[in-house]
């Protein structure tokens, strides 16, 4: 494997069903909203073929909790709803994500619906500082990406407690659910932080 080459396999196990999951994770214009500790800015440059699901582009500016940005587009390769799709990454990384949804328990079962998340994301980082760093530095680089992967299964947590709490209308739930974890600094000073409004 080369020095700037990276395998990361995150699962999360979050008490939603597949559905509701791929919802929030496959609407890519809203993670900057929602997971606003990564995704400092996050446009489709291409929609999606309806039929498919396949060709949505999306570019992005990101960031974890080390000091540098990044910025890269992908489009979507594999699109399985509510079981996963796949993405291909370019620029400051190149390289593959696919996200995988397993139903661990269903909706009408006692404790309601569980899903096991999976990313598996095999990607080369070409950003110049990290691909010349890589070599001594990616212990700190992987934990940059973990930081940044716990980030999004608080944030989606939060995410489906709020569409939750709207479906309902519960005003009062709502109000009570925090804000996602925003970017670190110095970022958070540059990129106004969304509400809940």
């Amino acid at each position: 494997m080369a020095s700037n080459a990276y395998r990361f396999v995150t699962r999360w196990r979050i008490a939603a069903a597949p559905e509701e999951i791929i919802d929030v994770l496959g609407d890519a214009a809203a993670l900057a909203r929602w997971w606003p500790s990564v995704y400092l800015s996050v446009s489709v440059v291409a929609p999606a073929d309806p039929g498919t699901g396949l060709g949505k582009v999306v570019s992005l500016w990101t960031k974890g909790w080390l000091p540098y940005t990044l910025r890269w587009a992908f489009p979507v390769t594999e699109s399985n709803p509510p079981t996963g799709f796949a993405l291909e990454a370019t620029g400051d990384f190149v390289g593959r994500g696919v996200w995988t949804l397993q139903a661990l328990r269903a909706v009408d079962a006692p404790g309601g619906p569980d899903t096991l998340v999976t990313y598996d994301w095999r990607i080369a980082a070409e950003k110049g500082i990290l691909r010349r760093l890589s070599f001594v530095m990616k212990p700190l680089f992987g934990a940059n990406h973990r930081w940044a992967m716990a980030r999004g299964e608080e944030s989606l947590r939060i995410e489906i407690a709020r569409r939750h709490a709207e479906q309902v209308g519960d005003r009062a739930i709502l109000a009570a659910i925090p804000s996602p974890p925003g970017p670190t600094f110095p970022h958070n000073l540059l990129v106004k932080r969304p509400s809940h409004g």
